[in-house]
């Protein structure tokens, strides 16, 4: 949990440099990463929220244990769902109310069964832990690609 409230306030970190872009590292400006980050957050959190525990069943995924043994998400290799495509624009004020919601939420995940679940497109149906480490590693992901994109534009 801490380690989501940790990236939560990194990503919020970099809410000032949200309009730099470089097209080398990214098409989109880091706004975009920061607001789909955000996105990917609520939506699954909310997904947990309404599921039901009684429907999870563990199930071996190759996908899923090849991404969490190494730890990191490769890039290019997967495509963001329509639901966690944030707008053209995006303003400070947006974002700054979508770090709140998302702390909100995190809040409240705490308070979630073990078994409350959320199917993945590529990694299947994950329970509350396994879904609170794909939360971990897709921001980490962002962050990273961020953290490229401002430094590009640094040199």
């Amino acid at each position: 949990m801490e380690v989501l409230v940790h990236l939560v306030n990194q990503l919020e970190s970099n809410i000032n440099s949200k309009d730099v872009v470089n097209k080398q590292v990214s098409q989109v400006d880091v706004s975009w990463h920061i607001a789909h980050s955000l996105k990917v957050l609520h939506n699954i959190i909310k997904v947990l929220q309404s599921s039901n525990p009684d429907d999870y069943r563990w199930r071996f995924n190759r996908s899923r244990s090849f991404v969490y043994f190494i730890n990191f998400i490769p890039r290019g290799k997967g495509k963001a769902p329509k639901a966690v495509i944030p707008a053209e624009e995006i303003s400070k004020d947006e974002l700054h109310q979508d770090i709140a919601t998302v702390r909100q939420l995190l809040n409240e995940l705490q308070h979630l069964d073990v078994k409350s679940n959320f199917t993945h497109p590529y990694f299947g149906q994950l329970n509350l832990k396994q879904t609170k480490k794909f939360l971990a590693l897709h921001t980490k992901h962002h962050l990273k690609i961020i953290d490229d994109i401002v430094k590009a534009n640094a040199s």
